[in-house]
């Protein structure tokens, strides 16, 4: 009666939703991701990102800036825009330095009526798995 009860009471996993066209890219947060105990929901692009964000309802985000079509600035003003997703906290991943996406927000923010508000974190690739999972419990597990 005992086991059968523990394995009734099961922990929630965090979700975690990433977007990066990259396969390689996904094959390897989905490892880091899923041996540091996170569910993890992979999407391609921004398209199948906001879609998997609004069925599937993430703990966190972390999407790639730099995507054909639709990019990372596109999926991201699409999140903080959506009243369902908005509160999810968002780590952007990129080559891009952050001192230039940030710049490139600033710009972004002139032409719309209403800003975006800055990512919650921004990692630059490569991508140190240690401190990516450090961001994670940061926003994840301080409450």
């Amino acid at each position: 009666v005992r086991q059968r009860q523990r394995s009734e009471v099961s922990v929630e996993k965090r979700r975690i939703l990433f977007v990066d066209d990259d396969l390689d890219m996904r094959i390897f947060l989905s490892t880091v991701l899923k041996t540091a105990g996170y569910e993890a929901v992979p999407a391609r692009n921004a398209i199948e990102g906001i879609q998997k964000a609004r069925e599937q309802t993430p703990d966190l985000i972390i999407m790639d800036v730099m995507m054909p079509q639709a990019g990372g600035v596109t999926l991201f003003q699409a999140v903080k825009k959506d009243e369902q997703l908005k509160h999810i906290p968002v780590i952007m991943l990129t080559g891009v330095s952050a001192k230039a996406f940030s710049h490139h927000l600033k710009m972004l923010n002139i032409r719309l009526d209403d800003s975006l508000p800055p990512p919650d974190a921004h990692m630059e690739k490569p991508l140190d798995p240690e401190k990516l999972i450090g961001k994670i419990k940061e926003f994840l597990h301080s409450t």
